[in-house]
């Protein structure tokens, strides 16, 4: 009997310690499995979406689309204006109501912390290729902690539930109106969509103290015609 209990105490330690020990490439390896795989990500050329946002209690209706590893384009509505983030391969631009709607040139470091927007699979699809490193840094509560460090330098740390393999948070650090603050992003309601790749419905973005944005999909389309002409900054 004793001899059983060892060895049943043995498998359990065991099992443990395979469980601890998955490297970020295995992690990796099943959220991309839990987005759809490989296959279905390598198939989409585009990606739009309709979305609704929260702002200071109204509601702001918006799109999103991405040109695959090309452009993104983010446009949200409020209070009779038209706020918009841009980011191609080669650089960004914003407009803000705040500033009379006037096209900006996106500044190096904003650039550079969003240009993982432009890959529909995310930054962690295919990263090595990139020039990206990823590390394991353990677990944050249930979670699997994984700091991002782009070819450029610029960090990002995602948290991923092992239950679903998917990314549950993201946080990075941001310059707003001049002021070093972490950006959360957090994720969840994700659906798998009629293609068969599966996407957050709900987003929430903290920026610090300063300001906070709830984002809901409302439409998904995926491989959509999209002409290039649009991420070009107006003159």
């Amino acid at each position: 009997m004793k001899l059983l209990r060892n060895s049943l105490l043995a498998a359990t330690l065991l099992c443990g310690t395979i469980s601890f020990a998955q490297t970020a490439d295995e992690i990796i390896n099943k959220h991309i499995d839990a987005l759809g795989g490989k296959d279905k990500i390598n198939g989409i050329t585009s990606l739009y979406l309709e979305t609704s946002s929260q702002i200071m209690g109204n509601d702001a209706p918006g799109t999103i689309t991405i040109l695959n590893g090309k452009g993104m384009k983010s446009e949200t509505e409020f209070n009779g204006s038209k706020m918009i983030q841009c980011v191609t391969d080669k650089g960004g631009w914003t407009t803000n109501p705040m500033s009379g709607n006037t096209p900006e040139a996106m500044p190096d470091e904003q650039f550079k912390a969003s240009k993982s927007q432009l890959q529909i699979g995310g930054e962690l699809y295919d990263y090595a290729s990139k020039g990206t490193k990823v590390e394991l840094q353990g677990k944050d509560g249930n979670l699997y902690k994984l700091k991002v460090t782009s070819k450029d330098s610029s960090e990002a740390t995602y948290y991923i539930d092992p239950a679903t393999y998917l990314i549950t948070k993201m946080t990075r650090s941001g310059v707003v109106m001049g002021q070093q603050i972490e950006v959360v992003s957090t994720f969840s309601d994700y659906k798998k969509t009629d293609y068969g790749f599966t996407i957050p419905y709900t987003t929430q973005i903290d920026l610090g103290s300063m300001f906070s944005l709830t984002s809901t999909v409302k439409k998904v389309e995926i491989n959509k015609p999209v002409d290039p002409k649009i991420f070009d900054m107006p003159k």
